[in-house]
């Protein structure tokens, strides 16, 4: 598979570049994008406050040019966290996505959003301070209405990120479950 993944608030960070790596090693062709251009965060207000100074157009600009050179190859969108988010946004938005990956995060739908049983996979903490229950179950609907084939899971007790080695919230186990959950979904598309 051709992946494009994208990066969380915290910018392209070491994790991104091991997850990328995981993939490869699995014989997947992977680009990680930089949307922050080189900058990195400590902390997610942080991220966040330059994700808002450079403003959602500009974010959706720099992910849609970075895809753009390789849509036609048919790509599985993946992200973390804002990146799922953009991820998805983007997925919504190509015919010729393949596949939907999700860590950590989801982001809204366009009511008029419509896809032809795209495979999507969303891997996120039970609880998660960013995706209340609610909030998913209202996203898991939408997503199916919109013509998705959805599969979620949730790991008890884990951290938002908790796929990423460098955060508190990383959880070993739930980490090492999403991932080969993740690369059997690949392994479907």
């Amino acid at each position: 598979m051709n992946i494009m993944l994208f990066h969380s608030t915290y910018g392209l960070r070491p994790a991104v570049h091991e997850a990328a790596e995981r993939l490869r090693a699995a014989g997947h062709t992977v680009w990680t994008p930089d949307l922050f251009e080189g900058r990195t965060f400590d902390t997610v207000e942080e991220g966040m406050a330059f994700q808002d100074e450079l403003g959602k157009d500009e974010l959706l600009k720099r992910a849609v040019l970075a895809a753009a050179p390789y849509s036609e190859r048919g790509l599985v969108y993946a992200g973390f966290s804002l990146g799922a988010a953009t991820a998805q946004t983007l997925a919504l938005g190509d015919e010729k996505a393949r596949g939907l990956l999700l860590l950590h995060g989801t982001s809204d739908i366009a009511e008029n959003a419509s896809v032809d049983e795209l495979p999507v996979q969303l891997h996120v903490a039970e609880p998660d301070p960013f995706e209340s229950d609610d909030w998913l179950s209202a996203w898991y609907l939408q997503m199916g209405r919109a013509g998705a084939d959805v599969e979620v899971y949730r790991y008890a007790g884990a951290g938002h990120l908790f796929t990423d080695p460098g955060l508190d919230d990383y959880d070993a186990e739930a980490a090492e479950s999403a991932w080969r959950t993740a690369l059997g979904f690949l392994e479907t598309l």
